[in-house]
């Protein structure tokens, strides 16, 4: 999720629907800010504490640090250097893992989607793609205020298949100053950064999970619509402005990429299932 969360176009959030984790990511991270918000009453906050899953959220945080830290320059660089190739393998864990939210959906009340369904998914397809066909921009010394701000809203992504946190950096023009500070490590950019972040997913997490409890199946059609459209961001061949460009060279192995993506996202459906029947 860290090394996703790097590559503009790739969700966190679309990660942690493709292994599994989802759910229980949202709802450790929704308990942890409920934690902290009862600071004032410590009974309160050492009993959620207590209820909190560490040993899955520990290794999932540190996991994600570890790989922002010492990836995010070099997927920079194959970035730039092998976009078609890299845009291919990405494109196939998100088509794949749309299957994820949708068998979720269906699992709601046991339906298969109706017209209403796919008229939702197909408004947060178009919405994805709308978003990740934005013109992008640079902020150069960008202040303590847009800093705190940018990162309130590129957080989101983590928890929200098909939009991402790159990609809205990219959009507002903070990526390449963020990349930089983290290649840098500028602490002062980065403690901002994160206070804004913790204020964005503190209160975007809420938000979710009500929607999940209470609206699910809706939800996660929007959800699956989204991580669709996403896939505009993912096309292998883009101009310098994100325009989409027929296909002009390394087609066969964009293709074999896609596949192998592709490939991937399946057998850890496949595995996860096999896990659920007890075998």
């Amino acid at each position: 999720m860290g090394i996703a969360e790097v590559i503009p176009g790739v969700s966190g959030g679309t990660l942690a629907l493709i292994t599994g984790i989802y759910s229980r990511l949202l709802n450790n991270i929704d308990l942890l800010f409920k934690s902290l918000r009862n600071i004032t009453n410590p009974k309160i906050m050492a009993r959620n504490l207590v209820a909190l899953e560490w040993k899955f959220l520990l290794p999932v945080f540190i996991g994600m640090a570890i790989a922002l830290i010492t990836t995010a320059s070099f997927m920079e660089g194959l970035l730039e250097s092998n976009p078609i190739e890299l845009r291919a393998v990405f494109a196939g864990l998100v088509a794949a893992g749309f299957y994820i939210p949708y068998k979720m959906s269906v699992k709601v009340n046991g339906d298969n989607w109706a017209l209403r369904d796919y008229l939702l998914a197909l408004i947060g397809a178009l919405a994805a793609f709308f978003l990740t066909g934005l013109p992008q921009g640079e902020v150069s010394n960008p202040g303590p205020i847009l800093i705190f701000f940018s990162a309130a809203i590129a957080i989101c992504a983590l928890v929200l298949p098909g939009i991402s946190g790159s990609f809205l950096l990219l959009t507002i023009g903070m990526y390449s100053a963020t990349i930089g500070a983290l290649n840098d490590r500028d602490l002062q950019y980065l403690l901002i950064f994160a206070l804004g972040a913790l204020l964005g997913l503190a209160s975007f997490v809420s938000l979710l999970k009500f929607l999940l409890s209470q609206r699910a199946r809706p939800t996660l059609v929007l959800l699956a619509g989204l991580m669709l459209g996403s896939l505009r961001a993912l096309w292998p061949w883009q101009g310098e402005d994100r325009e989409l460009l027929f296909p002009h060279s390394s087609e066969l192995i964009a293709l074999l990429l896609f596949l192998a993506g592709a490939i991937i996202v399946t057998l850890l459906v496949k595995v996860e299932e096999k896990i659920g029947e007890g075998l």
